[in-house]
């Protein structure tokens, strides 16, 4: 990494204005931090820590009712605190670029990737049409992105997510600009993809002297790119040092909680009792699509092949693997939300592979799943109450039963019975996740999955879900079947591991024995893309 010369941007003493009514009256409070040439700063904290703000009021993006009360923003010692709307498109992309968290919802759908390139290139510079085509290949290339011209006339929805992400990129550098802002850029991809977007992010903030102010919530992140760390805590500035300062030697208490949540990748052996009566056996499952075109030509996709899993009762399997690998197939094929092309689906005795609705509806309770995004998984307009008694009141359950029932469960899951009243959107991200678990729960089923369910929550949330997940686990002996594509989540609770890859389980065994002796080489590969993965943090 090069060394930095000299500071880009400067904030001094911010403070940025909550609407009222709010749990608090500001957004951020007297904030001093600087961002210098070829340095990358992360910001870190918890949702609601406000570092999203900070990174908006750069850029200039701020709504009206989330005033600047007070400080100063300084980009190459201007001020562009109030700066007017034409200054600072002025200023966009030429002098500093942001990319955004879910590049889907960043870019045009209705304009191909080059299009949208080509845009920047004809607003800020005075180039020929044939000269800004060039500079988009170029671009196109540096960001390491297959096929130029293909992707150029791609549209976004054609892509994967990590070639989205490289086309978000390319469109904040292909005018070089001296401040790079990077909101939680690689938090929605899987391992091996976000150690490429990392490795590039490097590469290019390298060669062309880029200062990077870089948001997330992941430590292997900011231990694998951080030159300095600045700590956010609901709109304070706690901590901000050197990268082997702050994580090594954390001197603020809310640092040190913030890295001792952070999970390890150091595995003990757990222990697992054999004798227990499996729960769910897959055998030699498939899930084969046929995409057809509008041009009539079909391909076959193969989500799912021969994949032979089993889970017992009181054990929690993990499933790992990159985006695409079949991880939510699988869950989709033993829940039936999706009907399996081949193989059985054994729960307990009854292979419910093939089983048509009636047949299976009562054995729906027995298999439970938790989403990745609670807040799409409850209904907005319903009640936590009326959410958790659904299930058990179409079963059968009478309604006083079933709220008394819902109100233990929330209990259990560490929220208070008020909650009952309350509606989806007035809880944190990880509150509405417990929520799930409680409604899942409320089913008594004896295999819950969880797919993707901590992958959007800060460290510290993140811990605490995991640690309920155990708990709950132990306390009910559940199986339970865990997917994500952080290999850090799968250290902290699985006790067998699968992992997958283009549909197939490709090593499969002891979660102890996986991460300590990996066999396939795709199994070492994701290991290697873990960020993060040699650094000593201290807490």
């Amino acid at each position: 990494m090069n060394k930095p010369q000299g500071p880009v941007l400067e904030v001094k003493n911010l403070t940025i204005a909550l609407p009222s009514g709010g749990d608090r009256s500001t957004a951020v409070q007297k904030v001093s931090f600087t961002v210098g040439r070829g340095e990358i700063v992360c910001l870190v904290g918890e949702s609601g820590s406000g570092k999203s703000v900070i990174a908006q009021s750069v850029m200039g993006l701020l709504p009206k009712s989330l005033p600047v009360l007070g400080g100063q923003i300084l980009l190459e010692g201007e001020d562009i605190t109030h700066a007017p709307l034409s200054r600072l498109r002025e200023l966009r992309a030429t002098r500093m670029s942001m990319i955004f968290q879910e590049p889907m919802t960043a870019l045009n759908p209705v304009m191909t990737c080059g299009d949208q390139i080509d845009e920047v290139l004809a607003e800020h510079t005075k180039l020929s049409a044939e000269e800004r085509r060039q500079k988009v290949l170029n671009i196109i290339r540096e960001v390491l992105l297959p096929d130029p011209e293909r992707m150029v006339a791609s549209y976004p929805h054609q892509l994967s997510g990590g070639q989205r992400q490289r086309i978000m990129i390319a469109m904040a550098l292909v005018l070089e600009p001296v401040l790079l802002i990077a909101d939680e850029p690689t938090t929605a991809l899987d391992v091996t993809t976000q150690a490429q977007i990392l490795k590039l992010v490097l590469e290019l903030q390298h060669k062309h002297g880029t200062g990077v102010l870089f948001i997330t919530h992941d430590f292997g992140v900011v231990a694998e790119l951080a030159h300095r760390v600045a700590v956010l805590r609901l709109g304070d500035l706690v901590e901000v040092g050197d990268k082997h300062d702050v994580l090594q030697r954390p001197q603020h208490a809310y640092t040190r909680m913030l890295i001792g949540a952070v999970p390890t990748l150091h595995l003990v052996e757990r222990a697992s009792d054999p004798s227990q009566p499996i729960v769910l056996q897959t055998k030699k499952l498939e899930k084969t699509y046929q995409d057809k075109s509008w041009f009539g030509k079909s391909r076959t996709v193969h989500a799912a092949q021969q994949v032979d899993l089993e889970i017992r009762r009181g054990q929690t399997l993990g499933i790992v693997g990159e985006s695409g690998s079949g991880k939510s197939t699988v869950a989709r094929c033993i829940v039936r939300l999706v009907d399996p092309t081949g193989g059985q689906v054994l729960l307990g005795q009854d292979d419910i592979a093939m089983m048509s609705a009636s047949q299976l509806r009562p054995l729906r309770k027995r298999v439970q799943i938790v989403f990745q995004d609670p807040y799409r998984s409850l209904n907005p307009r319903r009640t936590v109450g009326e959410a958790l008694i659904e299930g058990p009141v179409n079963y059968g359950m009478a309604r006083s039963a079933a709220l008394q029932k819902a109100k233990e469960l929330l209990a259990l899951v560490r929220m208070d019975a008020s909650a009952m009243e309350r509606y989806p959107h007035q809880f944190s991200g990880g509150q509405r996740q417990r929520i799930c678990i409680a409604r899942a729960l409320m089913m008594d089923p004896e295999l819950l999955i969880a797919d993707e369910a901590v992958s959007a929550l800060d460290v510290s949330v993140q811990a605490q879900v995991l640690q309920l997940f155990e708990e709950i686990r132990a306390r009910l002996n559940l199986a339970m079947l865990f997917i994500t594509h952080d290999l850090r989540v799968a250290s902290q609770v699985c006790d067998f591991l699968a992992v997958m890859s283009k549909g197939q389980v490709v090593e499969y065994g002891p979660a102890h024995r996986v991460f300590s002796a990996p066999e396939h080489e795709y199994t070492k590969a994701l290991f290697a893309a873990a960020p993060g993965r040699d650094f000593a943090f201290g807490a």
